[in-house]
């Protein structure tokens, strides 16, 4: 798709903030207004399409993506977005550890430990820690509390959410990053564990390091977006 505009805008109005093409309203894949809520997450998004070139590439602009994606498919049903991300605390990355491989048991150790235990103190919650790959129930009392957490999202931020949790297959991980108890870095070190530790293992191998850091760059947007909310 080729740029059509010459000027694009902020403007605000009761619905929040929002982007013009000269003049005329943004809108999203469904034809809905795009107005986000806040200045700063309106002027990011404004920012990818006044630096947009010739040609409009997706791939650019994950912010607009993101904002696209909370007002034509959360916004609706934003109940079905919160059941779907609270389901990962029955199985959290976090709580299945290797049981052999001395490094990479230190290092899930280091890196998932504090996280569990800010968790445990932050939602007055246990969790089941086990090794290998079989599943392992969580009480019932962590998973309802956790999804009770998820559940007081706004569509815009289940947005972010979403990415940030299916990406890292870590929900306590999205939380602390939610509730500013970790950065970015924190949280991306914390979910590529296994990865990394089989790249220093195996060696790297072109395609794994290329589609890490796709992931790496859907991650970093989601969670640049659910900073620009706060």
């Amino acid at each position: 798709m080729k740029r059509f505009w010459k000027v694009a805008a902020l403007v605000e109005d009761e619905r929040g903030f929002g982007v013009t093409l000269d003049g005329r309203e943004l809108k999203t894949p469904a034809r809905a207004a795009l107005w986000v809520p806040g200045a700063a997450l309106g002027a990011a998004i404004l920012g990818e399409w006044a630096d947009c070139g010739d040609d409009i590439d997706p791939r650019a602009m994950p912010l607009t993506g993101l904002a696209n994606a909370a007002v034509d498919h959360v916004t609706p049903r934003p109940e079905i977005f919160a059941d779907e991300l609270a389901r990962y605390a029955e199985a959290d990355l976090l709580c299945y550890r290797a049981d052999h491989l001395p490094k990479l048991v230190e290092a899930q150790a280091a890196a998932w430990n504090p996280l569990l235990e800010w968790a445990r103190c932050r939602f007055e919650v246990e969790f089941v820690v086990a090794t290998g790959i079989i599943h392992v129930p969580q009480p019932p009392a962590t998973v309802a509390r956790l999804a009770a957490e998820v559940a007081t999202a706004t569509p815009f931020e289940l947005a972010a959410l979403s990415p940030i949790v299916t990406i890292g297959g870590s929900l306590v991980t999205a939380l602390a990053l939610f509730d500013e108890a970790i950065d970015l870095d924190t949280a991306w070190q914390a979910v590529t564990v296994d990865d990394r530790w089989q790249i220093d293992h195996w060696g790297a191998d072109n395609e794994a390091v290329a589609a890490l850091a796709n992931r790496h760059q859907d991650f970093a947007a989601a969670a640049r977006f659910l900073a620009l909310l706060s």
